[in-house]
This record gives C-alpha cells, sequence and structure tokens, in this order.
C-alpha cells in the first residue's frame, strides 16, 4: 500500500522482476507469467489503511451503498481478502461533514462499521441495559449478567409451557383410562380422544373454558356434527376433572341422505377389490354400519342356512338377523380365513382408505361422479329405503335396522314419496285354490290380501 497501489501480494513485483532476468518461460511463449492481480484500486482520501475485523492490509472494494442519512450520497463498501469482513468507508462521517455540514449519530456509525453477526458485536451491541430510558449498553462486563438473567428466563419459562402442555396430555390420558373403566364403546373412546387432541393442536388450553370457546369459534372448517362432538366430548372431559362450563351453542340440521341406483353400487362393487367387493356386498344386503361389519366373526356366518347374525351391534342398537343371497355367501368364503373376524384384525381405515381410492378410479373411468358420493353409510341409507318402498311398512325397517325408536327411521318415508313418485304402483294379483299355490305363490314374492271367496280361492299380491 506504500507504493500507492491497493491489493497486491508482498513481494509479488520482486518475484517477477527475478523471473524476467533469469530468463523463465512457459511453452513456446517467450513472455514471462504474470501472476492474478485484483481490480486496480484508486486511492481516495476515504481509503481504509486496514482491515477493523483483522487488521489486514488486503482489502478490495465492494460496491456503493447509499443510505438514507447520507441524502443520496454513496458510501464505499470494503472486502477483507482474509476474513472476508464486509464494512463501510470509516470516513463516511468526515465526508458527511464536508457535504452537507451535519455530523452522524454514534448509532449509525457503529452499524456502518461493524459486523453484526458476530460474537463481538453481538456481546458488545444487544445486551440489555440498566439504564431505565433504555438505552444500549456500550458493553460493560457488568451487563453479561443481565442478558444471563433474561436467556435464563426465558428458558424457565419454555420448560414451564413445556410441563404444562405435558400435563394436559397426562390428563387427556387419564381421561381415556377412565371412560374405559366406565365401559364406554371403543369407538367413542376413539372419537373422543381425537376431538381432545384437535382441541389441542389449535392451542386451546383444556382447563380454561372460554380458551376452548375461542377455538371453537375460529374453527370454520367443521361440520356441524364435527362441532356437537367436540362440544360432548369437552363436556365430559370437565365433568371428570371437577369443572363445568356454559356450553356454545350447537345446532344440528338433519341432510337428506343421497340414495344412488342399485346400478351404480353395482358398479362400484365390481370395480373394487375382493375384500372391499365382499364389504360392500354385505352392507348392501344387511344395511350394516361399517363398524359393525368390520368387527363381524365367521361363526356369525351360517352357509348352510344362508344366514349372518350380528350379536355385536353399535350405537346401542338391538342385534339382527339377516337371510342373505348366496353370492354374498360365494364372496365372504372366498376371503382368506387367517383371523376369526371375517376381515381381520386391521383397523377400518386400511378398508375404507382402499375404498377411496378404487371410488375414485372407476368415477374418473366411468365419467360418474355421483359416484364420489357414496359412502360407507350410504348403503345403509339406500337399504332402507328399499326396504320402506317394498313393504311399506315402517316397524319393519326398524326392526331391520336396530332402531329403538321411529323417529330415526322416519326420513326413509319422506325418501320413499319423493324417489318413486313417478313410479308404477301398480300390484301383480293371484288366486291360490289350495295350500300348495299358497306356498308357491308365497315363495315368489306374493302377499296374501283378503279370506275366501265363493269359489274357494284366496287372493295374493305382488309389486310390479
Amino acid at each position: 500500500m506504500a507504493d500507492g497501489k491497493a491489493g497486491f501480494h508482498k513481494g509479488t513485483k520482486a518475484k517477477s522482476l527475478t523471473r524476467q532476468k533469469s530468463g523463465f518461460k512457459r511453452g513456446k511463449s517467450a513472455e514471462p507469467e504474470r501472476p492474478a492481480q485484483p481490480p486496480k484500486q484508486a486511492i481516495t482520501m476515504s481509503t481504509p489503511l486496514a482491515c477493523p475485523q483483522c487488521n489486514s492490509r488486503r482489502i478490495w472494494k465492494d460496491g456503493l451503498r447509499y443510505p438514507r442519512s447520507n441524502q443520496g450520497s454513496a458510501v464505499q463498501r470494503w472486502l477483507c481478502r482474509e476474513c472476508a469482513y464486509r464494512f463501510s468507508d470509516p470516513n463516511f462521517k468526515q465526508l458527511q461533514k464536508a457535504f452537507n455540514g451535519s455530523d452522524m449519530s454514534e448509532h449509525i456509525q457503529r452499524i456502518l462499521t461493524k459486523k453484526l453477526k458476530t460474537k463481538t458485536a453481538i456481546l458488545s451491541y444487544c445486551r440489555v441495559s440498566n439504564d431505565p430510558a433504555g438505552r444500549v449498553s456500550t458493553g460493560q462486563p457488568r451487563l453479561v449478567q443481565n442478558l444471563a438473567e433474561v436467556e435464563t428466563r426465558q428458558e424457565k419459562a419454555a420448560g414451564a409451557t413445556k410441563t404444562d402442555q405435558a400435563t394436559v396430555k397426562g390428563k387427556v390420558i387419564d381421561f381415556l383410562w377412565w371412560m374405559e373403566k366406565q365401559n364406554y364403546a371403543k369407538e367413542t373412546i376413539r372419537g373422543y380422544g381425537s376431538c381432545l387432541r384437535a382441541l389441542l393442536h389449535r392451542n386451546a388450553d383444556l382447563f380454561d373454558p372460554e380458551s376452548v370457546k375461542e377455538a371453537l369459534a375460529r374453527e370454520k372448517t367443521w361440520s356441524q356434527n364435527r362441532h356437537r362432538n367436540v362440544i360432548n366430548a369437552y363436556t365430559l372431559f370437565l365433568r371428570f376433572s371437577g369443572l363445568s362450563w356454559e356450553k356454545p351453542r350447537c345446532k344440528v340440521t338433519r341432510k337428506i341422505p343421497f340414495i344412488p341406483m342399485e346400478q351404480e353400487i353395482d358398479d362400484l362393487i365390481a370395480g373394487s377389490s375382493r375384500k372391499v367387493a365382499a364389504f360392500l356386498q354385505l352392507l348392501k344386503e344387511t344395511a350394516m354400519r361399517s363398524g359393525e361389519a368390520k368387527r363381524l366373526l365367521w361363526t356369525d356366518i351360517d352357509f348352510e342356512r344362508r344366514l349372518i347374525t350380528l350379536n355385536q351391534p353399535e350405537k346401542n342398537s338391538l342385534p339382527r338377523i339377516w337371510h342373505v343371497s348366496t353370492r354374498l355367501l360365494q364372496m365372504l368364503n372366498a376371503l382368506p380365513k387367517k383371523s376369526l373376524k371375517v376381515f381381520g384384525d386391521g383397523p377400518i381405515n386400511s378398508i375404507k382408505s382402499t375404498f377411496i381410492k378404487g371410488r375414485r378410479r372407476l368415477a374418473s373411468k366411468l365419467q360418474n361422479p355421483r359416484l364420489l358420493q357414496i359412502s360407507f353409510h350410504t348403503l345403509r341409507h339406500w337399504k332402507a329405503t328399499m326396504e320402506y318402498h317394498r313393504t311399506k311398512d315402517i316397524l319393519h325397517v326398524k326392526a331391520f335396522l336396530g332402531h329403538k325408536k321411529l323417529d330415526n327411521v322416519a326420513i326413509y318415508v319422506h325418501l320413499d314419496q319423493k324417489l318413486f313418485i313417478d313410479t308404477d304402483e301398480g300390484f301383480t294379483c293371484r288366486v291360490a285354490h289350495n295350500v300348495g299355490e299358497a306356498i308357491a305363490l308365497i315363495e315368489t314374492g306374493f302377499e296374501y290380501v283378503t279370506g275366501e271367496y265363493t269359489d274357494g280361492g284366496k287372493l295374493f299380491r305382488k309389486r310390479k
């Protein structure tokens, strides 16, 4: 730097002259090799003598900076080749005085001339000050203790948060075990646990009912049934914890279920895998819930008399027994018998995920988006509607589904009236003159209408 040029290695010029005198050549070229040199830098009044970080003189210009405090004037930036430290022109303060006669604040000068992401800068200019006015400390050693105290308080606060979360999760586990001891259904325990975890995922404090209400108010993607289930789960959790709350209003509007055509259900069964097809055919003929069908045992099936018995119903329903088709029995008999349960010991979600993938594929292949609306429970609604349409007996439909109240099956009367309004409600009539003819008519689906006529025959009818 003493010769007026910046950025050259020490001794470079002397080595070059030595090579020229000794006649050093490379290849066929007669000229001596010239060492690589950095860009030439002009000597200005603001050229620094050394890097403020490592005191190296090997520095390059690194562009210009236009700070707002300089009113559009440029500030030279420098780069150290030894430590890669970037810094501004240290003579910027004197230049600003020369141009506009104003002085820079110490804070701006400190930012422009210090590397902010170094340990020295952080310890020197980011400590907590004892000054009540909130001024930044200049690096007194006694203030290191303040920073350590702040970090300690933050660690304690973080530890307290983790402990609270662990306590809440432990309370939830105790609550689920309490439900197990109270003989709640496994599906109910699983659903309530899912509801409480959903509240925790939304940063709700389970020990603060107002926090839970805020989380419920912010949630806009849940259905009405989901809101109701979460409220019921949290109400039972508060009762277990010895607390109470004023439940928020939740009105569930009962929707009209989707009733597909039988051909659409058959297409879905034909396009599914062997296990899923047998599962769907069972739901179609018996109107079981999916959970009831999943827990069906091989001992519940009578292949000789074509009977299927349900002794483990869900939702406190009544046990049922059905007379099924030969096709369904053949499909069930083709399944592997590796477990006591017909559909294995795995979770119901494995069958459901396979069904959803196959349903999406068939809907695209057949160009029928109505298939996407068919779920496991849809088959229960379809079978109930068909049973009422066939028999016009609401009590038969109630017993077929296992319900204890007529209110739960009244919807199927309305569906039958709207879905089959344009169909022919005519009957086919037959007369039986003896017991053999009457038995034959009953076996083909005819029903007895009235008593004997003058010729001794009995009248039977069947819907067309």
